[in-house]
């Protein structure tokens, strides 16, 4: 350790360059291995973090897979994963006091920052006071919540809610609560040290465009951070992503993520660090960096992580830091080895995959996976063959050329399969891009001045994610000409991305009922998987904020941008994309002139007031909350009732029957859905039950802090499929060994009422998507004690984990399918009761209705010593709970 005079005195600095000193070639580490290298050096204390700690990460390539007590700087929430973290943590403080601990010690101790981002819906739209009718409504749906967490604001230490309204927690977080590097205090004085960070929402990594060391984790890991625990990783192999050459002209940072997305996700980078360097780094601004870096979940890795260097700087100044912390950060970075310059050595990597920029062109993705990637001059033949699949299984069938009539506001039209329902400009990862979005409203401008407008079918949506982006727009004369398009400003925040794209056209609702039509979503996000984006459009695809508006133009997906017409102008000439598509240079002389740091510091000075509704709603000020037994939005979480001081030992599972069998690419959605809440549904049923007429409903995600919507709402995405009923979809199962057909909720009481032991069977990528801990907590609830998968995403495996629920992997080259399990078996785990390790080999026995049996091994997916402890205790949260009922823990067995 050594001290540096910053422009608040003299700070600690643990100064990486040192350790070449001691024969560590510092030099050649990448980057984000170096930000974890100083976590240790800074943590260090010879008790929680060791000397052997820290020379393992020295030595990164020789310690793959070894764990690392991490210790992350902060975290971030929002408000569908931190309102059941909050409750949890509220839950805590009442088990502490009622088993003779102290409340409070249930509390933050690193900042946490929660921003409600995820709760505003898309009712209203195409008029220009939408968005104060969708935050009234907003404000309506989730005042019970929203005064939760003004309680929290205030009972708890080190942790802030940014109101509605302000903006994408991903956005927020890019723009203002990102400081690179962080000058406070650490132990006993101030220091500097980098900024990181990990969040409860996957695309946390968003931030690593910038230099922050930044990821995702399940809820039930943050809650933990958040109160003082380690954060257990196995160090990462890191991939090396060198990017050469420059985007050509027409190509879009959409278009690159598209891209990156399915070349790393063929390249199996899933659970490591993808770093991106060469020549080609260099042509990327810090928000098309900020753009490729949020996408790191869709393309599996942990998180895609660019180093700090010049452009970080120039992007900390245009989001109103002041110029003395901007020296600051580079001096700092400079002195300990984070600063990436010109003529740096690269980094020796696991493995480089190398990819030209010159070579990407304008993509969409669909119709249900980021990754699958459409060129867009392929996107008409492309879409036939998603139709044709379709209809050879359609309830419906009907011919690939059905035209139906449809009438909205007295005029006659006709639309048919393919045809675009909903277009939105929405998402943290386009909307965080002035580039995009300045592409976006220039386009618009063109169509305007060509006199074309959007179809009267297309539900169009515009909910950026920083109001930074509507005063840019404004300043550039550009936002009316996206008005007369009836893209109007819709809110702040995920909105469509997130599945809240409120009703479609009543009239296309209706006639995509009647006549089962292959309608579309077209969305700038970065998620589409499957009943997620709307449930009534059975295709989501992906695209640029300047496609969207010339989809929503065309009106369908099923056209060739290159030989077709956009549509006519008012004297019935054609207009081609490409006579309105705006030049790289139009777009970059705009973005230039508008961008004013001075508009960041205004937006950001007020970014935790709120409106006055925020404001005029009632703070309860207690240790303990005080839960409203009526409520249908916030219950007391049940997961410590009954919980012993001490774990008892983990026994073999025996006598299990399958919930559900599952395929490949089960996703969070699939698991625990987000979005609106079918009246017919076991959710839907509950909350009729409990007074709640279906339009109060709100959704899945809004009810996250109800255990009871949750679990009912547990594997009850309308396009589930599973295969002990595979002529349903939804939430559908049958009990066994009867064979009767009941929803996957009643069929799991009923196991639990005859005492018999449940399991999940799935496929490949199991738990693919959001970081959404309820596809955990959900689960458990059911009586779920395992789930037998071929592979597991990495943060829905360590939620999993973080439940007690074991997740067991098939041995390369089997699944269910290929040993022939129908699950209808009985099935029974052994080697559990034994005692487990990391990764320990168990044996399955699957007795068939004829009495034969199928055995086979599966391995464990405890990763890690202090996974196996997760397990021991009921889970993570339960080990927390018991270590604070002895007093502060330092150590994962104290």
């Amino acid at each position: 350790m050594e001290q540096m005079e910053t422009y608040r005195g003299k700070a600690n600095v643990w100064n990486l360059r040192k350790l070449s000193e001691q024969g560590y070639d510092v030099s050649r580490l990448p980057y984000a291995i170096r930000m974890l290298l100083e976590n240790m050096l800074r943590n260090y204390d010879g008790y929680v973090v060791r000397a052997e700690d820290a020379e393992a990460v020295a030595r990164w390539r020789e310690n793959v897979g070894r764990e690392i007590p991490y210790m992350p700087s902060r975290v971030v929430l929002q408000d569908f994963t931190g309102v059941p973290a909050v409750a949890d943590i509220a839950a805590m403080r009442e088990a502490l006091r009622d088993m003779g601990g102290n409340p409070a010690l249930a509390n933050p101790t690193i900042p946490a920052d929660l921003v409600i981002d995820h709760s505003v819906q898309v009712d209203y739209f195409g008029s220009v006071d939408a968005i104060v009718q969708n935050m009234r409504l907003e404000m309506e749906r989730n005042r019970e919540r929203y005064t939760f967490l003004r309680w929290a604001q205030d009972a708890m230490r080190n942790f802030r809610v940014v109101p509605p309204g302000r903006g994408i927690i991903h956005q927020v977080n890019v723009e203002y609560l990102s400081q690179v590097v962080h000058l406070r205090k650490h132990g006993r004085g101030l220091a500097a040290f980098p900024d990181t960070v990990i969040g409860t929402d996957s695309h946390t990594t968003m931030a690593a465009g910038i230099g922050v060391l930044a990821w995702g984790v399940g809820g039930i890991e943050a809650e933990a951070a958040m109160l003082g625990q380690p954060y257990y990783i196995p160090i990462p192999e890191v991939v090396g992503v060198k990017l050469t050459g420059e985007l050509p002209e027409g190509a879009t940072a959409t278009d690159l993520v598209l891209t990156v997305t399915e070349i790393l996700r063929k390249s199996d980078v899933v659970g490591k660090i993808v770093e991106f360097f060469g020549p080609g780094v260099e042509k990327l601004t810090a928000p098309d960096r900020a753009t490729v870096a949020n996408m790191a979940p869709e393309y599996g890795a942990t998180t895609g992580f660019f180093p700090v260097d010049a452009a970080t700087l120039s992007y900390l100044r245009l989001t109103g830091k002041s110029e003395k912390h901007v020296k600051f950060v580079e001096e700092y970075a400079r002195r300990v080895g984070l600063l990436r310059e010109p003529g740096s050595p690269d980094p020796e990597y696991s493995r480089v995959i190398e990819i030209d920029l010159s070579k990407v062109e304008p993509s969409i993705a669909g119709p249900a996976n980021p990754e699958e990637r459409i060129p867009l001059g392929a996107a008409k033949p492309r879409f036939s063959e998603i139709l044709r699949k379709y209809l050879e299984t359609a309830k419906q069938p009907s011919s690939p050329d059905l035209r139906v009539p449809i009438t909205i506001g007295g005029a006659k039209y006709e639309v048919g399969h393919g045809f675009v329902a909903l277009a939105a400009i929405t998402s943290c990862t386009n909307t965080s891009n002035p580039y995009l979005m300045v592409g976006a409203a220039l386009l618009a401008k063109k169509a305007v001045e060509r006199g074309l407008d959007v179809k009267p079918w297309v539900k169009t949506s515009f909910a950026p994610g920083s109001r930074v982006v509507i005063d840019y727009l404004r300043k550039a004369g550009l936002m009316s000409y996206l008005e007369a398009l009836r893209f109007h400003l819709t809110g702040f925040g995920c909105t469509v991305c997130i599945g809240n794209s409120g009703p479609l056209i009543k009239e296309v609702e209706d006639a995509i009922k009647a006549n089962g039509l292959y309608a579309v979503s077209v969305l700038s996000g970065n998620r589409n998987f499957e009943g997620r984006i709307n449930p009534l459009t059975r295709g989501s695809f992906l695209a640029s904020p300047p496609l969207v508006v010339a989809y929503a133009l065309a009106g369908r997906l099923d056209i060739d941008f290159n030989s077709e017409p956009i549509g006519n102008d008012p004297n019935g000439r054609p207009v081609y994309l490409r006579d309105i598509w705006p030049s790289v240079e139009e777009v970059r002389e705009i973005v230039e002139r508008v961008l004013d740091p001075r508009d960041f510091r205004e937006i950001y000075s007020e970014v935790f007031e709120g409106e006055e509704d925020w404001r005029g709603l009632p703070a309860p000020r207690s240790t303990i909350y005080q839960w409203d037994p009526s409520s249908t939005y916030l219950k007391r979480p049940p997961f410590f009732e009954g919980m012993p001081p001490e774990p008892g030992k983990p026994k073999d599972i025996t006598g299990a029957r399958v919930l559900v069998l599952l395929g490949d690419k089960i996703t969070t959605d699939h698991i625990s859905p987000a979005g609106s809440i079918p009246p017919d549904s076991p959710a839907g049923r509950y909350l009729m039950e409990h007074g709640v007429k279906p339009e109060d409903f709100n959704t899945y995600g809004a009810r996250r802090g109800n255990h009871e919507v949750m679990m009912r709402g547990t594997f009850a995405n309308v396009r589930l499929k599973n295969f002990l009923v595979p002529d349903r979809e939804g939430w559908w199962t049958v009990h066994l060994p009867d064979g009767q057909l009941m929803s996957i909720y009643d069929a799991a009481m009923r196991y639990r009422q005859e005492g018999v032991p449940v399991i999940v069977l799935g496929g490949k990528q199991y738990g693919t998507g959001s970081s959404r801990d309820w596809a955990a907590k959900g689960p458990y609830l059911l009586g779920v004690r395992a789930v037998i998968a071929e592979s597991f995403e990495r943060i829905h495996r360590s939620n999993l984990v973080g439940m007690g629920i074991l997740p067991l992997q098939f041995m390369d080259g089997q699944g269910w399918k290929s040993l022939g399990l129908t699950g209808k078996e009985v099935y029974s785990i052994e080697g559990i009761g034994e005692g487990l390790k990391p990764k320990k080999v168990l044996k399955v026995r699957a007795r068939r209705e004829d009495g034969s049996e199928v055995t086979f091994n599966v391995m464990a997916r405890l990763d890690t010593d202090v996974e196996v402890e997760y397990y021991e205790h009921g889970g993570i949260l339960q080990m927390v709970l018991r270590k604070l009922l002895r007093g502060p823990a330092r150590t994962k067995s104290s």
